[in-house]
């Protein structure tokens, strides 16, 4: 079977990327990964603004590969500029390869677009100061924020070792309800486990970073739109439906 080739850009020690995205593009797309540079003794701030000032380059970084798509992999970054930027350059992006590219953030606006959402609980495991951002963000991107959920690892504020238990006990906490929009912001968090118990007898809708820049991804690899479903976490033997919510 002909799949379509989808080109991913990831942060050197994302930990949950290539893992979910492998899992939600199942069978219909081959997934292709290259890396940020690592340029160590730098602050998150600087690593971050690092990462968008290699993205003009890196989307090169496939050299001939004949590719349906790409996807930058990583939201913290995006939280530093604004949405009209996002948006903008990747559409730069796209012209200049020929290859549809979003980045994480640009895939989870038009997600949430597809589903008409404008109300959303963010869920974040960033430092504080990244929330405020990543908050900002959207709500000048036009959602409307109606509570802001910062979780915690054991060991302080890091997306890569917030593990599934932490986070669900933390969303838990928070008592929100039973029809609430939650969006997890940030690739490299393990989510995919955490959508089955979170949204069981709930009429919630459960989005990811991950989850929406795989519908993104997919939908130009196979050459058809996919829809986002209302049942997250169950097999769907359908070629064209991706679950996002419950």
């Amino acid at each position: 079977m002909s799949r379509g080739r989808v080109g991913v850009i990831v942060a050197p020690a994302n930990p949950s990327a290539e893992p979910e995205l492998t899992r939600l593009l199942g069978s219909r797309a081959d997934m292709h990964v290259t890396r940020f540079p690592v340029r160590p003794g730098l602050s998150l701030a600087q690593r971050l603004e690092g990462y968008n000032a290699a993205l003009p380059r890196m989307v090169y970084a496939f050299d001939g590969l004949p590719l349906r798509a790409m996807v930058m992999a990583c939201s913290e970054p995006r939280y530093l500029i604004g949405p009209d930027e996002d948006r903008a350059q990747c559409a730069e992006l796209t012209a200049a390869t020929g290859v549809p590219f979003a980045s994480s953030t640009q895939a989870t606006r038009e997600a949430m677009e597809q589903a008409g959402v404008s109300d959303i609980v963010l869920v974040s495991p960033y430092q504080p100061w990244l929330t405020e951002l990543a908050e900002r963000f959207w709500k000048t991107a036009g959602m409307n924020v109606t509570q802001v959920i910062q979780v915690r690892a054991a060991h302080g504020y890091s997306a890569y070792e917030v593990t599934p238990a932490e986070l669900i006990s933390q969303v838990e906490l928070a008592e929100l309800p039973r029809d609430a929009v939650l969006l997890f912001t940030g690739t490299g968090m393990a989510t995919l486990p955490v959508l089955g118990p979170l949204s069981a007898g709930t009429d919630r809708v459960l989005l990811t970073s991950n989850l929406c820049t795989a519908w993104w991804a997919l939908s130009r690899a196979i050459g058809r739109h996919v829809t986002l479903t209302r049942v997250p976490h169950r097999r769907d033997h359908s070629r064209h439906h991706m679950g996002g919510a419950a």
